[in-house]
């Protein structure tokens, strides 16, 4: 049975801490009495922008523990588009509008943490390259 890696522990932990986080409060709209979170935005027009993140980070861990090449460059893209979509996610929650400041909670901040956290351990994966001097015909 093969052993993760340091970075695929810290990948996973980093997964856990942004499911965690996307349950949490996003943002606080004292005026109207809100407190958003990824999955409920009862209230506002944001739909639920945890799901995205879910589906990216299931996709991120899956192409984590297979060691192949195209893999971790497919993981790339995935990982900044989760990046991403955890920032555009920080700017809308954050945004204020029509005179109202909403509060950011500690949710949002650990979604985008957690975020930057996996795209680094897509770019410093620990993997075994063949080196092509070595191969015979």
């Amino acid at each position: 049975m093969k052993i993760l890696s340091r970075s695929q522990w810290l990948a996973l932990l980093a997964a856990i801490i942004l499911t965690i986080a996307c349950f949490m409060p996003w943002a606080q709209i004292d005026s109207i009495g809100l407190t958003l979170s990824g999955i409920d935005t009862t209230g506002t027009r944001y739909g639920k922008p945890a799901y995205n993140h879910f589906i990216l980070t299931a996709v991120i861990l899956v192409f984590t523990l297979i060691a192949r090449i195209w893999a971790k460059r497919l993981n790339l893209l995935f990982g900044v588009l989760n990046l991403a979509w955890a920032i555009r996610n920080f700017i809308l929650f954050g945004r204020c509008e029509a005179g109202d400041c909403p509060e950011r909670q500690i949710g949002l901040y650990l979604v985008l943490l957690a975020s930057v956290i996996l795209l680094l351990t897509i770019l410093f994966p620990k993997m075994e390259l063949k080196d092509e001097g070595d191969q015979e015909a």
